[in-house]
């Protein structure tokens, strides 16, 4: 190769396209919002392509709220949705009330992770996209690292809890084995047992039963958002 070639290929830019971070959220609100902050600040001061996930009941909500031009996104930023695995009720029709809880948690992690898998392949076909690069997920969503792996991307936990609810959660399992949860009967949510002072916990001084993350306070032994 000729000093002239040689000089020609180190001027000429290298191929980089952006990065391409696919952000899925648990979708209820005190989730969604710090996710979002998260993807916005990548695509504003770190130039990445951001896809966000909505389900499909929250974007139509969205919609409905905020009107059709809502979800339009930004260049490099888009909404894609997919479905949460719930069906609609009468008052889902409303499109105006919020979803049960419990019954979110357990469709997401049963239904979304086929779909999503999809989705993302979708992403990485179609033409002037980058290739997704990285998909970050709601600590609640861990579904999405089955894509991940289909993929061979890295696949990003992000917690939207507090420090100390995220402490609390960790030792739900400890409030169980030691009989603190669940409560024996609904009396016990006003008849001062949720003062019982909980200090066991390595970092987490003065704090009562009621201090901690209120999904432990379930009468229902089978409870899927205490375990």
């Amino acid at each position: 190769m000729s000093s002239e070639q040689d000089q020609s290929l180190k001027s000429r830019p290298l191929p980089h396209p952006k990065p391409h971070a696919v952000f899925i959220p648990f979708p209820a609100q005190g989730h969604i919002n710090p996710i979002l902050k998260l993807a916005k600040l990548l695509h504003r001061q770190h130039g990445f392509h951001i896809s966000f996930v909505h389900s499909e009941y929250n974007q139509r909500r969205l919609l409905r709220s905020r009107g059709s031009d809502s979800l339009l996104g930004l260049p490099g930023f888009r909404f894609e949705t997919i479905p949460d695995g719930l069906p609609l009720s009468p008052e889902d029709a409303l499109e105006n009330v919020t979803q049960d809880i419990p019954s979110l948690c357990d469709s997401t992690s049963r239904t979304c992770s086929w779909p999503f898998i999809r989705l993302v392949g979708r992403l990485n076909a179609e033409e002037g996209t980058p290739p997704v690069s990285c998909i970050v997920f709601d600590g609640a969503m861990s579904f999405a690292l089955d894509a991940a792996e289909e993929f061979g991307v890295p696949g990003v936990a992000f917690w939207t809890a507090s420090a100390c609810g995220i402490l609390g959660y960790s030792y739900y399992h400890k409030l169980i084995k030691k009989g603190l949860s669940p409560l024996k009967d609904p009396s016990y949510l006003t008849n001062g047992y949720l003062d019982s002072i909980i200090d066991w916990i390595p970092g987490m001084k003065n704090i009562r039963l009621r201090d901690l993350p209120s999904f432990i306070w379930t009468t229902d032994a089978n409870d899927l958002l205490s375990k």
